[in-house]
């Protein structure tokens, strides 16, 4: 039995728990969350103590294996740091941090007690995400020539006012970050590092509500060779409409998509039938928007598996800090925002 505590009981502490509570081997025992207005449902809903400050909960948590960090973005890194001072092991919801030095630090404080760091990147567990890594693992595709990810998304103005640190260069840091590191994470996962980065963004529905873009589009090269494109948006109208990624590699080309690639699209590869894949979990439902598939319950088998001695961690702390450092060096392209001259 793993024992776990949650810091932020906002819709994704809420999501934590539930896992937690509906998994045999997990066992939730306190959660943590600023807003005294989350006691009623901590007590009820989830039936463990309630804590209004994160200290109180390490005071009264000593023997708890995992603390989930469920904060805002900006908030991760020192809070992970804290917990694996006092010995626990970690679940940090992307992103990791907010940048590549405060991810090294924490990198540092879990070596320096012994300590796992499990970062959140739930869309590697869906079907298309596993075939694609197995493809390009038997190297079906041959060498990759480009790389295209799509991701156009909505958040209007219901979302950020939701949260007031939603927004915000300090706790929020951009759409790369809250909205799409998980497909950063796959990016990197299925084709490694890159380099030569370009970048354009404009700023067209949140100008009112965001310190930073609402769409981006990204190029680059592959260290391991290829050219890559990253299109991004936030400002869709009404929902969201589309996350995709195309590969076009010497021998095949292939194509995932959906609104959030749970699909299988086009395959067309050299002495190849494409497979039926399993279905996919369907996304995060968050009320007015939705996010990325609901996985989140392998993130907890596997903590559950790696601390148990019977499995590694599928995202680490490396991995973790490399998806961090791709968005960073994206956004040291990102100049002071001004409103677009597009919009």
């Amino acid at each position: 039995m793993i024992t776990f505590a949650i810091v932020g009981l906002g819709r994704i502490g809420k999501r934590h728990a539930a896992i937690i509570q509906g998994n045999p081997d997990c066992n939730l025992v306190a959660v943590c969350d600023i807003d005294s207005a989350q006691t009623e449902y901590a007590q009820t809903e989830l039936n463990v103590p309630f804590y209004p400050d994160f200290t109180q909960l390490l005071a009264n948590t000593q023997g708890v294996d995992v603390i989930c960090i469920c904060t805002p973005n900006g908030l991760h890194a020192q809070q992970a740091r804290i917990a694996l001072a006092h010995k626990h092991h970690v679940v940090i919801e992307k992103p990791m941090a907010l940048s590549k030095e405060e991810c090294e630090a924490v990198i540092f404080h879990a070596l320096q007690h012994s300590r796992y760091v499990f970062c959140v990147m739930q869309n590697r567990y869906s079907p298309p995400s596993v075939w694609l890594k197995s493809l390009l693992e038997e190297n079906r595709l041959g060498k990759i020539r480009m790389v295209q990810a799509n991701c156009y998304w909505n958040r209007d103005e219901r979302y950020y006012d939701q949260n007031p640190w939603r927004g915000t260069l300090a706790l929020d840091g951009g759409p790369l970050f809250t909205q799409f590191s998980h497909f950063v994470d796959l990016l990197y996962w299925l084709f490694g590092d890159i380099t030569h980065i370009k970048a354009n963004f404009a700023n067209f529905a949140h100008q009112q509500n965001t310190e930073f873009e609402d769409t981006g589009s990204i190029s680059f090269q592959f260290v391991k060779g290829g050219l890559g494109v990253f299109n991004y948006s936030t400002a869709v109208w009404k929902q969201n409409f589309e996350s995709s990624i195309t590969l076009i590699g010497e021998r095949g080309t292939v194509k995932v998509g959906g609104q959030y690639m749970e699909s299988l699209v086009h395959c067309d590869i050299l002495d190849y039938d494409a497979p039926t894949l399993p279905p996919s979990n369907p996304p995060n439902n968050y009320g007015r928007y939705k996010g990325s598939a609901a996985n989140h319950h392998y993130i907890f088998e596997n903590v559950v598996q790696t601390l148990n001695g019977k499995s590694t961690i599928t995202t680490n702390a490396l991995e973790g800090l490399k998806v961090v450092d791709i968005i960073e060096r994206i956004y040291q392209l990102r100049p002071e925002f001004r409103p677009s001259p597009l919009s």
